[in-house]
């Protein structure tokens, strides 16, 4: 084999056991990713059918459930067909493909956070002024922002990956990702690496505008009874969904900057699935339990059918 080629195909990670196991893995990550659909799924169509949900707010949290099947998507379907063929293959523009459609689904979700920040900022500390800087228009914009900043960002990445030639063919993770791809050169990466830090700079910029958005809130909160009841209300669900996908970001970034052979296998895989799993499964549950207007309308089928049964 050359030292350097462009591979048609690479193998992927194969979960431990997978032979022994393989239907087990099967069973519990197809019940995943249908409580992913589902979940996400009826959250949408709520907000959707209910004209009292056609808020910014609420708009914003359907785009979150949007993004989070987006994303599972890009993961979940392949690897349930791995596992039915035991057979961890992938060709090179799908590893191409997979790549995009997950980390510009990352890219997605913070934007789609630090938005809702901002929503939260309007509403709570410039109330009079919430129709005119949150109406249709501006939440068309910055739902364009929500998307279109990750597919531009991720086709330069998955670009700039494409380019390299190759010295090794399997990816040490049970998905592609671009940072994966990059270990496998045996060119020089520093551009890679200066794109990567950039992106991971203008990540990290949201993060602390979101953080600072929050900070003055509870400020301006604290003088009023009636602002700290919304901010409970409906700033909690979003503080809960930013920690919960920061830290599998966290994850993530640990173990395709750092992970290796050396890393126990099980905490190898945990940290590559952590962002795939957790963000689209626990996002509707947080949101549909912890907001008063949601919550009544996702239960309200199952309050007819007792009054009914009653």
């Amino acid at each position: 084999m050359d030292n350097q080629s462009y591979f048609a195909t690479y193998t992927l990670e194969q979960p431990r056991d997978s032979k022994s196991y393989r239907h087990i893995y099967f069973t519990c990550f197809f019940v995943l990713y249908a409580l992913i659909l589902f979940l996400n799924s009826w959250l949408i169509v709520v907000i959707v059918l209910e004209r009292a949900l056609h808020e910014p707010m609420y708009i914003f949290q359907c785009n979150l459930c949007i993004n989070g099947i987006y994303g599972a998507t890009g993961f979940y379907p392949k690897f349930l067909h791995d596992l039915i063929l035991d057979s961890y293959v992938i060709s090179s523009y799908m590893c191409a493909f997979q790549t995009f459609v997950i980390y510009a689904s990352v890219m997605c979700e913070y934007c789609t956070l630090a938005v809702m920040a901002y929503d939260r900022y309007v509403a709570i500390c410039k109330p009079l002024d919430y129709h005119t800087k949150l109406n249709r228009f501006a939440c068309s914009m910055l739902l364009v922002f929500c998307w279109i900043v990750p597919v531009i960002v991720n086709i330069i990445n998955v670009s700039l990956s494409n380019r390299l030639a190759l010295c090794k063919y399997h990816i040490d993770k049970l998905f592609c990702d671009n940072w994966s791809m990059v270990k496998l050169s045996c060119e020089s990466t520093v551009t890679n690496n200066i794109y990567g830090f950039a992106v991971m700079s203008f990540v990290f910029v949201l993060f602390i505008s979101i953080i600072v958005s929050y900070i003055k809130l509870a400020v301006a909160c604290k003088a009023s009874l009636e602002c700290r009841r919304k901010f409970w209300q409906t700033c909690v669900p979003h503080l809960f969904s930013l920690i919960n996908f920061s830290v599998a970001m966290l994850f993530d970034t640990m173990y395709s900057r750092y992970g290796s052979s050396d890393f126990p296998e099980n905490l190898r895989h945990f940290l590559a699935l952590e962002i795939i799993i957790v963000p689209p499964l626990f996002n509707p549950v947080i949101y549909g339990l912890k907001l008063k207007e949601i919550r009544m309308r996702l239960l309200k089928p199952f309050y007819n059918i007792i009054k009914i049964s009653g």
